[in-house]
């Protein structure tokens, strides 16, 4: 599995984390892929792969790739721009040895420090729900790359303001990738009753990932999120069933069965570990609530 933190991600690329690593408030930082993979397939490091993380990334990738973003495949047959927030795992497994491009990583308190004020999960591009993966054009793919084959000359310099026209090219890249979403998401409606499937999806995410087996589900039924949001638990119901097609209970399980098939694929955590931080008193429980959604018990469908 890929780093969790900065510093495991230096050295599982590097071997150690540069020494200014905390020097500037956040932190960033760029690779050319084909120099990793280069480092990869020397044995001097890991393939990249899922996890976590606790830092934001940027991609634009040349090849042809497989993108498992939660539990939804994307599959690139050319040209890609990622963006991947800590908050949702994914993996990315290359499809053939021409693999080209860069990444950039950053931390929340990086761009803090712009003049723009953005908060980062606020962003359409960066929210549970949105499209994190876009398949480009050649020319798109160009125009993406120069922005951080600009970054990427930038971070070498010695201009004394080098990290503020940082800040400015990331933004840019965010930006590029907002515009390609769907006006939908970048557009939100902000009636009262989108505004209460909004605060649902924002409090269902928040109680993803989960961190560790001693981690557990504050809410787990439609009452204790209704709670949560002072309003009648029908009211509820009704405002997700029309703008959802599915009720409260359809979605709370559908994001538990998210996170119970990440968890399965993705962590050694045995099965009565996974069952008790998704909230299920019993073993069997989980289990029969996991084959009744998927027609696979959690054994089967983690081997």
């Amino acid at each position: 599995m890929e780093a969790t933190s900065l510093e495991e991600f230096y050295k599982s690329t590097s071997g150690n984390a540069p020494s200014d690593i905390h020097k500037e408030i956040g932190h960033f930082d760029i690779f050319k892929v084909e120099e990793l993979r280069a480092k990869a397939r020397a044995g001097e490091i890991g393939e990249m792969v899922y996890n976590r993380r606790a830092y934001y990334k940027i991609s634009i990738i040349r090849g042809r790739n497989k993108a498992e973003y939660a539990d939804k495949e994307i599959h690139i047959e050319k040209n890609a721009l990622l963006f991947a927030t800590p908050l949702i795992p994914y993996n990315w497994l290359p499809q053939d040895d021409n693999q080209f491009g860069y990444f950039c990583i950053f931390t929340a308190e990086f761009l803090i420090q712009s003049k723009s004020g953005v908060v980062l999960d606020d962003l359409p591009i960066f929210q549970p729900g949105g499209y994190p993966v876009f398949q480009v054009s050649d020319e798109e793919a160009s125009a993406i790359e120069g922005i951080f084959i600009k970054m990427y000359n930038e971070l070498k310099s010695d201009y004394a303001y080098k990290y503020d026209l940082l800040r400015n090219y990331l933004l840019e890249l965010i930006h590029y990738g907002q515009k390609l979403q769907p006006a939908t998401l970048s557009h939100p409606a902000h009636t009262a009753s989108a505004r209460v499937l909004s605060l649902f999806v924002e409090l269902l995410e928040r109680q993803f990932p989960i961190a560790s087996p001693q981690h557990k589900l504050n809410l787990r039924t439609a009452k204790d999120y209704a709670d949560r949001l002072s309003i009648h638990v029908n009211h509820l119901n009704k405002v997700l069933k029309e703008n959802t097609g599915k009720t409260t209970t359809d979605m709370i399980s559908g994001r538990i069965i998210q996170e119970a098939k990440i968890m399965l694929k993705q962590t050694y955590w045995n099965i009565s570990e996974i069952s008790n931080c998704l909230g299920f008193e019993q073993v069997a429980h989980f289990s029969n609530f996991f084959k009744k959604q998927t027609d696979l018990s959690p054994l089967n469908f983690r081997s």
